[in-house]
């Protein structure tokens, strides 16, 4: 969709040997810094379709809804990455964006994806791409480094209903090991790979400048969905091949609808199309 960075390439092996023992990579070149504003008007337009009373955060499953947003997504830099590592046959089950305003008070507390994803099993790769530089003072993600080998389910989480918060489960500071905390620094159009067992959240936007990234998250396609807890949970082949079949299949999306929710069914959309 946008201008791709010169530098592009494929995970090399210290980056593969990085995943497994840390549980992330970041600073991967995906769209040039020419291609920033595009990222920018991008945001703006789809978060301009919201309801003034909804907040994007709270909102989820744009693959599902927009094709601009699902193009995005099938990037074939980005999915290169992501077939590094999960290999060649994967789904996509998610797509956001997490916002945060100049000197907002927002804030992700310390948590694993998996404790909220109830798949089986734990396998989830997160893309997240910056549309805006981000860093420590605008309130870039954070990640403790190999906390993911613990494994899904590892820390105690405990309910926060802080208005601040974006999710409502948390994992207190005792249980963080401080020494392993590292920043997701990145420029605009660089996207960075996370584990869904990695402890990560971000702090507050102390900066007179925009936070955005936009999430996607994909899965190898021998992972199931509980819908019993997750009756929405749809899956997109991103690459490869499905022979497993083991999800329903969510719609392409044919034009531009807006999730207004963060739980959705493809079908739902159809109408706006």
């Amino acid at each position: 969709m946008f201008k791709i960075h010169k530098e592009i390439r494929r995970l090399n092996d210290k980056e593969k040997k990085q995943y497994q023992e840390c549980g992330y990579v970041k600073n991967l070149p995906v769209f040039s810094h020419e291609a920033a504003k595009d990222l920018h008007d991008f945001f703006e337009e789809l978060s301009s379709r919201l309801p003034k009373d909804i907040d994007i955060n709270k909102t989820n499953m744009w693959h599902k809804a927009s094709k601009k947003f699902y193009n995005l997504c099938r990037t074939p830099e980005i999915l290169d990455y992501v077939e590094d590592i999960l290999g060649p046959n994967f789904v996509q089950w998610g797509g956001q964006f997490f916002h945060k305003e100049p000197n907002s008070g927002s804030i992700v507390p310390w948590h694993q994806d998996a404790q909220y994803w109830p798949l089986n099993p734990a396998n989830a790769v997160t893309v997240w791409l910056a549309v805006y530089d981000t860093d420590i003072e605008n309130g870039a993600m954070k990640v403790v480094s190999g906390s993911h080998k613990k494994g899904a389910g590892s820390f105690s989480h405990h309910t926060n209903d802080s208005k601040d918060y974006v999710l409502d489960q948390e994992v207190s500071n005792d249980q963080i090991d401080e020494k392993k905390i590292v920043y997701m620094d990145l420029k605009a159009g660089e996207i960075s790979l996370h584990n869904d067992a990695l402890l990560h959240g971000s702090d507050p936007n102390k900066s007179d400048r925009r936070r955005c990234g936009i999430t996607m998250r994909f899965s190898p396609t021998n992972v199931k969905g509980d819908l019993k807890q997750w009756p929405f949970f749809e899956t997109q082949l991103a690459r490869g091949v499905d022979d497993l079949k083991l999800n329903p299949v969510a719609l392409e999306p044919r034009g531009e609808a807006t999730p207004i929710k963060r739980f959705c069914y493809s079908h739902d959309f159809e109408k706006d199309w």
